[in-house]
């Protein structure tokens, strides 16, 4: 079959090869994939920039598609059945995070895409407790934008609570920005989405999304906006998308006293200077949230069977496997919202 392997380490040193087609055995499924998003941790891997990747992999995490084979262990998934699959392949099973099912911190998780050959190819295998069937009216399309939803289940509804009323700040209208204000709207909070200029059609998207209000923070002040929606005193809510501690510092000191702050973006580096006063002396709850969880799921299926997260506006281009350094570029480039690749 065909496969996109990062072959070793370094900028690229990617190619679309012929390897063989992996069998379903024990708890293991075999999947048709179907639809595969790429993902900026599969760009990263692009760019040699993400170290958590063991090559020679297949890359892809974000999938939807068929079940074709299941191995002789598997009690609750069928073959025909349509589904989508955790990024998780192998955890200890032991450790106090797994035995809670908070695999996302399982100090031995290895995961599909990453440390396990992944769907830019024509089949993956995944282990059982890992499938999620799709409900009837989510389309393969939708399915494959279920891991990103995912993350921003988690964060903004198990990491923290939105309630309704709420006033919620974004920042950062790529992808992951975009999917959680339509998790914060469904929970029917007010939500401000902030970005910059060079971010113009991803944030007239996040609009057409229902977004309350868009603010582009190089020609309009975030601040002023910020209080106009909350008398004054701060998001009850903050997100950042952006990984910019720049944007990031902004943000804390437009936050409510006692307020929550939700760290989904990831820095270029380990270390970066932390506005600590406006923590301490707000008050703030400054939060850590990582990838996702079987609930996670759950949550993020249940929105897209619910109609409440809009896929069809986020998904802007789609190009065939054979095609995979077009869409690699597309992301890189920034000219599209979601890039889908089928297989």
């Amino acid at each position: 079959m065909k496969a996109l392997v990062k072959q070793q380490p370094g900028y690229n040193q990617m190619e679309l090869l012929e390897v063989e087609e992996p069998r379903a055995y024990k708890n293991l499924v075999k999947i048709k994939v179907r639809y595969t998003g790429v993902c900026g941790t599969d760009v990263h891997t692009y760019k040699g920039m993400y170290a958590n990747t063991r090559t020679p992999v297949t890359l892809g995490h974000e999938f939807s598609g068929e079940v074709v084979e299941i191995g002789e262990d598997v009690k609750n998934v069928s073959v025909g059945d349509r589904v989508t699959s955790e990024t998780t392949f192998v955890t200890c099973g032991m450790c106090r995070y797994c035995k809670s099912k908070d695999y996302n911190l399982c100090d031995k998780r290895k995961g599909i895409g990453t440390q396990q050959d992944g769907s830019f190819a024509q089949y993956v295998i995944t282990r059982e407790e890992s499938v999620h069937k799709l409900p009837e009216n989510v389309s393969y399309e939708a399915a494959a934008l279920t891991e990103p939803l995912a993350c921003c289940t988690h964060a903004a509804m198990e990491k923290t609570t939105i309630n309704e009323g709420d006033v919620v700040l974004i920042v950062g209208p790529g992808p992951i920005g975009l999917l959680l204000a339509q998790v914060a709207k469904a929970q029917n909070a007010t939500v401000i989405l902030s970005g910059i200029t060079q971010d113009a059609p991803r944030l007239a998207l996040g609009k057409e999304l229902g977004v309350d209000r868009i603010v582009d923070s190089m020609t309009e002040d975030l601040s002023i906006v910020v209080a106009k929606y909350t008398d004054g005193y701060g998001a009850d809510k903050v997100f950042d998308c952006s990984g910019s501690s720049f944007a990031v510092n902004q943000a804390l000191s437009l936050t409510a006293k006692m307020g929550t702050f939700v760290q989904v973006g990831i820095f270029p580096k380990r270390m970066i200077e932390l506005d600590s006063e406006a923590i301490i002396q707000r008050e703030i709850v400054y939060v850590g949230t990582r990838s996702q969880k079987p609930s996670s799921w759950e949550l993020a299926l249940q929105l897209l069977s619910d109609g409440k997260i809009n896929t069809d506006k986020m998904i802007t281009k789609i190009y065939p496997l054979v095609d995979w350094e077009q869409a690699f570029d597309d992301m890189i480039a920034g000219t599209e919202i979601k890039v889908l690749v089928e297989s």
